[in-house]
């Protein structure tokens, strides 16, 4: 469980700083060849590729869970469990004489 929490932490910080440096970067001009486009192709290339990184991260993020072994088996309700078994151990003609005594009065 607690290993479950950390990559959703990590996943989660990850969503925040990959867009934020990358849009940080390209308003000073840290990534190469950034200096030279202009304002709006700036704007607009910094933008797709900080959209682009938050999508990377998420489908990180689903691939990791998806390869995440189950921790165990999912058990269902013992109070459920037995007031099933109580409605199947009644008697069978129970469940089927309503329905049988509908079809006797439409014939």
């Amino acid at each position: 469980m607690p290993s479950v929490i950390v990559k959703f932490f990590l996943a989660s910080m990850a969503l925040w700083i990959a867009p934020l440096s990358i849009l940080y970067g390209f308003n000073h001009h840290i990534f190469p060849g950034s200096s030279q486009l202009s304002p709006s192709s700036h704007t607009l290339i910094s933008g797709f590729i900080a959209v682009i990184s938050v999508n990377m991260v998420i489908i990180f993020y689903i691939i990791m869970a998806m390869k995440e072994p189950p921790s165990r088996q999912h058990q269902p309700d013992p109070s459920f469990l037995a007031e099933a078994k109580a409605s199947i151990s009644q008697s069978p003609r129970a469940h089927t004489d309503g329905s049988d005594q509908g079809r006797e009065k439409e014939e």
